[in-house]
């Protein structure tokens, strides 16, 4: 896998890279900082095995290094076992590949584990051979695919233009949604309500003073985020994910680690009842915006769950600059609380001609029916029409 300028190679695991290497080609200066492309983040799940072949998710990392041995591009991928932790579905194209006597596992992904959340995949050093090392990662990941008889090749959660782009490439675009809230300048809370039609505004209110009423609520970054509150946090994230997901994701040691290594990128919201943390919130801090991830509760309230992720979320994110607010997959709830519709992109190649045939038709329709459940949420927004 070479090309005349650089070499492709794969390595299992980002501990085989220098930090400051991966991390000038994930965050260069000249675009948003993404906690969740830094070498601390997806190297901590993969040392303390979160994020591992036992697991279903086993490191093979593309990287591309340049003639002086300079690491100028890179595709995080996994050799994949199922397809938990990924939030875009393809379970029903397993069984229909399955059924028809083909084995869909292990296939080939490019993601970041358990995380729904938009970026770059195609890692490259910003310049004149950018769209090269971009066009030769994507060429390499199917290549690997087809070469180790994997199903398929995955890219989930695409920003829209690197999407297309690989559309351009003959993979099979998917779309689908998620609720993101937009800082339009607010100054506080109240400006951000004074955009809402009177009845929805109301509710609002109503519904964090319900929140509230009996609880204070503490946002802790940096050095305030202490083991004793990775404790705490990691029992309410243990209750919600086994009830949610049957088995957590992430296990104690990866929320130290996080928050060891990036500890200036978490906000932890608690919810605090008579001095005693009863609920929290572990969001992420990006230079532009702020990554709701993980919630949970050992005493559940009346709309504290709003409170805890959305609502706290509005008011970090306005009192820090910050200019969105991705609160997770999915969540039709979030409408009503100023969170609107954002269409997300995944790209997709399937080895088997028949399958992928039948895939790339339901894409089609499936993305049309995207659109229009869009705009049909969009003009169901909370906002005052002539806002």
């Amino acid at each position: 896998m070479d090309e005349p300028h650089f070499q492709i190679r794969l390595i299992h695991g980002l501990s085989e890279i220098e930090a400051d290497d991966w991390n000038a080609i994930a965050n260069p200066p000249s675009l948003p900082y993404d906690p969740f492309l830094s070498w601390e983040f997806l190297e901590a799940l993969e040392v303390t095995r979160a994020v591992a072949p036992e697991t279903g998710w086993g490191p093979h990392h593309m990287v591309v290094d340049s003639v002086d041995r300079e690491l100028i591009g890179a595709m995080p991928l996994y050799v994949k076992g199922h397809s938990q932790g990924e939030f875009v579905f393809d379970h029903g194209w397993a069984d229909a590949y399955e059924r028809a006597g083909g084995s869909y596992y292990p296939k080939l992904l490019s993601a970041i584990p358990f995380t729904p959340v938009t970026g770059r995949r195609r890692l490259a050093k910003p310049g004149p051979d950018e769209s090269r090392i971009s066009n030769a990662l994507l060429a390499g990941a199917v290549q690997v695919a087809d070469n180790n008889n994997l199903s398929s090749l995955h890219l989930n959660f695409l920003t829209e233009a690197e999407a297309w782009s690989m559309e351009e490439s003959g993979m099979m675009i998917r779309t689908d949604q998620q609720f993101h809230w937009h800082n339009r300048g607010y100054h506080n809370f109240d400006d951000f309500l004074a955009e809402l039609s009177s009845s929805k505004r109301k509710n609002l209110r109503k519904e964090r003073r319900k929140a509230q009423d009996g609880l204070t609520f503490l946002h802790l970054t940096g050095d305030d985020i202490t083991e004793a509150h990775w404790d705490i946090f990691y029992e309410f994230y243990i209750d919600t994910g086994a009830r949610k997901w049957g088995s957590p994701y992430l296990n104690r040691d990866t929320f130290s680690l996080l928050g060891e290594r990036l500890r200036d990128q978490i906000l932890l919201v608690l919810a605090i009842e008579d001095g005693t943390p009863i609920a929290g919130a572990l969001n992420m801090i990006g230079s532009e915006r702020l990554y709701g991830r993980y919630w949970g509760t050992v005493s559940p309230r009346p709309m504290m769950h709003f409170e805890t992720c959305y609502y706290q979320a509005i008011d970090f994110a306005i009192e820090n600059g910050l200019k969105v607010v991705e609160a997770g997959a999915q969540g039709g709830h979030k409408l009503a609380r100023g969170y609107v519709p954002e269409t997300t992109y995944s790209a997709h190649w399937i080895a088997h001609e028949g399958l992928a045939a039948a895939v790339d038709e339901y894409l089609a329709r499936e993305r049309n029916a995207v659109e229009h459940d869009a705009h049909f949420l969009r003009a169901r927004t909370p906002f005052k029409r002539n806002g």
